[in-house]
């Protein structure tokens, strides 16, 4: 991209006054529809916490939004290229279709052009669009209690092994693993900078991560592997708790979270992720000024680690620790999510 998005505060304002001129620059993802919109949408405008703003089609798609039915913000790139409009309209009457080149062959399309043209305006292929479309249907169902069948029809899959495929793809488990039972049970949590994996038992919080996090796969595996009685589907009490304090904590009224967790890793990595529990709302901390409050100040590298493997995103506050310089440094969520974290956390500065 030779765009670097203002921050929140200004897209915010292009929307309000639907501003033209970040049209195909920036598009809003709107937690509280699901839904992604161009910033002239003539939509009644959602409240500044319910916004995310990402760069392109394919980011919002990717985060599990859906285009809007007022501004409809594909339809820019399908008006200047007529195999993008086939292709979408194709894709509108047969959403639950499992596409493939094969079928992009038969229509009469070459496929390099077209995965020139989809990657150039939306960031992703025509089948990688197809296919995340069928799989957000399939996700749904499934965080609602659905039975994996359903769910595998819901994301239009004819074949139950290619659904397990495309699902342990992005969670790192096929669903029939996650399906039944379980000590530990996952589930979506919504929020808005983007949804949330939860992992909880019936007294803690295990793992909270958003997600399209790539490590995402990898620690849903490590607590497949460390947890007897398994992983399955469905929300716990714990589970309740975190949503709604999580509600809470994006709607200005709670600048501390109290849902127990628990966290699998070294005594020194517990010493730190404690650590960052007690940083509060709305103020920031150096690796360096962890280490010194734990009582390691040579171990600004090992603190740095902890910090990084950490897998309860927002409740063990890692967004709150920044490079010794002031600036973001790394973090899995993506830094627009901890720059927009900070942004928030602002509100509580008078309350922490």
């Amino acid at each position: 991209m030779l765009f670097d998005l203002p921050d929140h505060d200004t897209l915010y304002q292009a929307l309000l006054s639907r501003d033209a001129r970040f049209d195909g620059q920036a598009y809003v993802c709107v937690a509280s529809t699901g839904v992604f919109c161009r910033l002239t949408c003539p939509a009644r405008k959602p409240l500044s916490t319910n916004c995310t703003f990402r760069a392109t089609i394919g980011e919002c798609i990717e985060a599990g939004f859906r285009p809007c039915l007022r501004c409809h913000p594909l339809q820019a790139a399908a008006g200047s290229d007529p195999t993008i409009a086939a292709l979408l309209r194709a894709l509108d009457d047969q959403p639950g279709r499992r596409w493939s080149e094969q079928d992009l062959k038969d229509m009469g399309h070459d496929l390099s052009t077209v995965r020139r043209s989809f990657r150039r305006h939306f960031g992703m292929t025509f089948l990688e669009m197809a296919r995340q479309r069928r799989l957000r249907e399939g996700f749904e169902t499934l965080s609602g209690g659905g039975p994996v069948i359903a769910a595998q029809v819901d994301a239009g899959f004819e074949s139950a092994s290619a659904f397990r495929v495309a699902f342990a793809r992005i969670l790192g488990a096929a669903p029939a693993e996650l399906a039944h039972g379980g000590h530990l049970r996952a589930s979506w949590i919504p929020t808005p900078l983007g949804d949330m994996v939860a992992v909880a038992s019936d007294t803690h919080l295990h793992l909270l991560e958003f997600v399209d996090r790539k490590a995402l796969p990898t620690e849903l595996q490590k607590l497949l592997a460390a947890t007897p009685g398994g992983l399955g589907l469905g929300r716990t009490r714990i589970t309740e708790q975190a949503a709604a304090e999580l509600e809470a904590f994006f709607a200005g009224r709670l600048p501390r979270f109290s849902t127990p967790v628990h966290q699998l890793g070294s005594a020194f990595s517990r010493e730190v992720w404690d650590e960052l529990r007690r940083i509060p709302a709305g103020e920031i901390r150096s690796y360096a000024d962890v280490a010194r409050r734990i009582g390691r100040p040579s171990a600004t590298r090992a603190v740095a680690r902890a910090n990084g493997a950490n897998q309860i995103a927002l409740m063990v506050p890692c967004h709150r620790v920044m490079g010794a310089d002031g600036s973001l440094t790394g973090y899995g969520g993506g830094l627009w999510r901890k720059q927009r974290l900070l942004e928030i956390e602002r509100q509580y500065r008078p309350m922490a």
